[in-house]
């Protein structure tokens, strides 16, 4: 009964992160990760492992909504391939490692580093600041620097990585529709290194529920992926109808709100 409940739950968190993401144009992760984290609280999953098994399970989820992004943005030709050629090795090593150091850190450590990542995206999104664009030219040495330090901390929280893939790309003089494309095709390789790490990485973990892969809790994965996949593309089309500007900043709030409750809970 309480798989059922949970993928049942997981069901409307997808509906919600996937128009949220194609609303704002960010990664569902924002969302899902807060929300399973108190999901799985509710239902009584190991304490030191729920946190970690939300990042995995979001991540999961990013691969399938990830795919379909990169497709539609390659379908437009927004897709700047040697860019994401010569990202995507660091942007994946980056990954496991953060795999890595969720599992070995503290769960507390780890809620933190969550916690201020939704600080940071609510203060932004709250104050409506955007890239700009930049003159700057960056050398192979900082793209695979910057490449390992964006897969490291994704996989870390859970998301996809657009909140530091973009402002870093526009800043080196990429367009905005071609930095959001290389953003989404970046993704996936911090999605998929980051699952299987998270589920080799679980593996032999004790206590935990039926029906995990590793530390992937494959019913919230169905459940969300089969839903947000549907409603992204709802999203994406009110963001054309809607004031998408004083959403943002009732957006904000939300993440503040999440961010508290993960703090003090």
């Amino acid at each position: 009964m309480e798989i059922i409940d949970i993928f049942v739950a997981s069901l409307v968190l997808g509906t919600v992160s996937g128009v949220l993401a194609g609303l704002f144009g960010i990664g569902g992760g924002l969302v899902i990760v807060p929300a399973l984290t108190i999901m799985f609280s509710t239902y009584g999953f190991p304490v030191g492992h729920v946190l970690i098994m939300a990042v995995a399970t979001s991540l999961a989820t990013i691969i399938l909504t990830a795919i379909a992004s990169v497709v539609a943005h390659h379908r437009l030709g927004a897709v700047l391939w040697d860019k994401v050629l010569r990202l995507s090795p660091l942007i994946g090593v980056g990954a496991a490692v953060g795999a890595v150091i969720a599992k070995q850190i503290d769960a507390e450590v780890l809620r933190t580093i969550l916690v201020v990542f939704l600080l940071y995206v609510g203060t932004l999104m709250a104050l409506q600041v955007k890239p700009r664009p930049g003159t700057v030219k960056q050398p192979l040495w900082l793209d695979y620097t910057v490449a390992t330090l964006i897969g490291l901390l994704s996989s870390m929280v859970g998301m996809g990585g657009g909140t530091l893939t973009v402002p870093y790309l526009v800043q080196g003089q990429m367009p905005m529709r071609n930095a959001v494309a290389v953003a989404s095709a970046c993704g996936l390789p911090i999605a998929i290194i980051g699952t299987a790490s998270y589920a080799i990485l679980g593996w032999d973990a004790v206590q935990l529920p039926q029906w995990s892969l590793g530390f992937v809790y494959l019913p919230a994965f169905a459940g969300v992926a089969l839903t947000s996949i549907c409603t992204a593309p709802v999203g994406a089309r009110l963001a054309h109808k809607l004031p998408a500007a004083k959403l943002k900043r009732y957006f904000s709030l939300l993440l503040f709100i999440m961010a508290a409750r993960l703090w003090w809970h």
